[in-house]
C-alpha cells in the first residue's frame, strides 16, 4: 500500500463543474510540500460567498474556468508528521507575507493571496488536503468538529466587529441574521454593546436572532423599519450598523439606522457584484463606511470566545450532511432553509 494507485492514496471529493451542479468523485489525495500537512478534513461549513460559487459559478470577477473543490470553513486532523492526531481549525488564507498589506498586518488585503476554494485553489470539501502547518490552530478536545468549522465565520465576525469600532454602551444593529450576523450580535453583545438589535426577513433567522441575545428584531419593511428603529433607539439612531445579508436593501436599512456620525460595516456579498444606497442620506449624517474582506488573524480571540461561553457557535448549526449528499447540502443551503449548514467528509 502507499504505491500510486493504491487504495490508500485515493480520497473522495466534491467538485463544483457548472453552476448549480456539483460531482463526487476519487481522486488522488494531495501530497504535502515542503512545510505542509496532510489534513484528513472532518468538517466544513458551507459559507455564503460558497453559495455564489455554486449558483452564479463564480464571486464577483472570479469565475470557475475548470471543476473546482470549494469550501474553506474546515477542521481536520493532521495525519502525519510530528503534529499527528493534532485536531485542528484550518485558516483557509495563504498570504504572500512580503506585500505592504502583509508587512503591516494587514494579510486578508494581500493581492496575492490563495485561499482555499477560490480561484485555482481547491478547498476543502474533500477528504484531505494538504496545507501550510503554520495555518493550521490545535483545538482543544472540548471543541467537536462543527464548533471548530465554526472559528471561521466567528473570525470574519470579530474582524467586521474590529471594523465598527463599537465602544461600551452602544447600541448597535445587525441587518442579516445568516451565521455571520447570529455571530455578530453576539461578539456585538460581548464586547458590551448596551441594545442589540436585528433584522431578517425569514421567520427562523429572526427567532435564532433573539434566541441568542437580540434585544428586538425589527421589520424588514422601509416604513415599518424606520418606525421600530425610531422607538427602540428613541429616535436617535444606532451607533453601529452592522451589514451581513448582501443585497441593496440590507444596506439601505443599515445606512437608514445609523445615527448621525455613526458607522455602517458592510459585510455582506451582493449577487450582482455591486453596492448602491440613496447617497444623500449618508452623506447628510456623515457617516463613515467599512467594508469587509474575510479576516486578519483573530483565530485565537474566536476561539477564546467560542472557550469562554460568550459566543455560542453550535447552536448556529442547524444541519449537517456526509460528503456524499453534498448536493442536498448546496441546495439547502441555498434556499435559506435553515442556519450553518456543515458537511462531515468522515461520516459513512
Amino acid at each position: 500500500m502507499g504505491k500510486s494507485g493504491a487504495v490508500d492514496d485515493v480520497m473522495r471529493a466534491v467538485r463544483l463543474v457548472a453552476a448549480g451542479e456539483v460531482r463526487l468523485v476519487s481522486e488522488p489525495r494531495p501530497l504535502p510540500g515542503p512545510g505542509e500537512c496532510l489534513v484528513q478534513v472532518s468538517a466544513v461549513g458551507l459559507c455564503g460567498s460558497d453559495l455564489h460559487w455554486y449558483a452564479e459559478g463564480g464571486i464577483g470577477d472570479a469565475r470557475l474556468a475548470d471543476p473546482l473543490v470549494i469550501g474553506h470553513e474546515a477542521a481536520g486532523v493532521i495525519v502525519a508528521g510530528p503534529r499527528a492526531g493534532q485536531r485542528v481549525a484550518i485558516d483557509p488564507a495563504v498570504p504572500c507575507e512580503r506585500c505592504e498589506q502583509c508587512r503591516a498586518g494587514w494579510r486578508n488585503l494581500c493581492p496575492a493571496v490563495r485561499f482555499l476554494g477560490h480561484g485555482a485553489t481547491d478547498g476543502a470539501l474533500r477528504e484531505f488536503l494538504a496545507w501550510p502547518e503554520h495555518l493550521l490552530h490545535r483545538v482543544p478536545e472540548q471543541l467537536t468538529d462543527g464548533d471548530v468549522a465554526m472559528l471561521e465565520p466567528l473570525g470574519v465576525a470579530v474582524h467586521a466587529h474590529d471594523l465598527g469600532h463599537q465602544h461600551l454602551g452602544d447600541t448597535v444593529i445587525v441587518v442579516g441574521c445568516g451565521p455571520i450576523g447570529l455571530c455578530l450580535l453576539q461578539v456585538a453583545r460581548a464586547a458590551g454593546a448596551a441594545r442589540v438589535l436585528a433584522v431578517d426577513p425569514l421567520p427562523h433567522r429572526a427567532r435564532a436572532a433573539l434566541d441568542l441575545g437580540a434585544d428586538a428584531v425589527l421589520p424588514p419593511e422601509p416604513a415599518a423599519f424606520a418606525a421600530a428603529l425610531a422607538e427602540q433607539t428613541a429616535g436617535r439612531g444606532v451607533d453601529v450598523a452592522y451589514e451581513a445579508a448582501g443585497p441593496d436593501a440590507a444596506v439601505s436599512l443599515a445606512v437608514e439606522a445609523a445615527r448621525p456620525g455613526g458607522r455602517v460595516v458592510l459585510a455582506g456579498i451582493p449577487d450582482s457584484d455591486s453596492t448602491t444606497f440613496t447617497a444623500s442620506v449618508a452623506r447628510r449624517k456623515g457617516l463613515t463606511l467599512a467594508l469587509v474582506r474575510r479576516m486578519t488573524d483573530v483565530y485565537p480571540r474566536a476561539m477564546a470566545l467560542v472557550l469562554g461561553g460568550a459566543v455560542d457557535v453550535r447552536r448556529v448549526v442547524s444541519h449537517t450532511f456526509p460528503l456524499e449528499r453534498a448536493a442536498d447540502a448546496f441546495a439547502l443551503a441555498v434556499a435559506r432553509e435553515g442556519l450553518k449548514v456543515i458537511v462531515h467528509p468522515t461520516l459513512p
